[in-house]
């Protein structure tokens, strides 16, 4: 069986032991994946740059075989990579993901470096094997617009969740067991 590693991505004002991060690690590992959760600098010193740098120490456990999971500014922060870095994995999964400013006075500048920024759709497809996308139809930061931008863009899949605003910990979601069985549907 080859190497299964899985990065999960936090977003702003988050971090590692937040929503259902620690439960999908917990849900991986049993099942073989050897998982990473960063925790990258947020609020203050959120920037690209900045997190690009946290993520240097983690490269070389990337292969083929990894997938990426990212939660709002986390999801954006794939998309970076997959632009950016030179490697391909097997599958990302984008939840309340975005690009471009969001029009919240609070968000829009600490998200600007990840999300305003011509992006290489080509470079970013042909990074990836699949794409998938979570979003609720609620969401009280992300639209559901943002969501179908980039299920043309990426050509994913978009799954929408009703009522479950914004994924997260304050909607309910402790858990997100929609999501585990998607990555391992993909990941057998």
């Amino acid at each position: 069986m080859p190497n299964r590693t899985a990065f999960i991505f936090h977003g702003t004002g988050s971090n590692p032991g937040q929503h259902w991060f620690r439960w999908l690690k917990e849900e991986l590992e049993e099942r073989g994946f050897e998982v990473f959760v960063p925790e990258f600098p947020t609020m203050d010193g959120q920037s690209l740059e900045n997190w690009l740098e946290v993520f240097e120490e983690y490269e070389d456990e990337i292969n083929e075989d990894s997938i990426m999971i990212g939660h709002s500014t986390g999801a954006v922060f794939v998309l970076d990579l997959l632009d950016i870095k030179d490697f391909e994995i097997e599958a990302a999964f984008l939840v309340a993901g975005f690009v471009g400013p969001l029009g919240l006075e609070k968000f829009d500048p600490l998200n600007e470096s990840f999300a305003e920024r011509d992006f290489n759709w080509e470079n970013i497809r042909e990074s990836c094997g699949e794409f998938y996308i979570f979003h609720s139809d609620n969401d009280p930061y992300v639209s559901l617009e943002k969501a179908e931008e980039l299920e043309e863009k990426l050509d994913a899949e978009l799954e929408v969740i009703e009522g479950g605003k914004h994924l997260n910990q304050d909607a309910g979601y402790e858990e997100f067991p929609e999501l585990l069985d998607t990555v391992l549907n993909v990941s057998i």
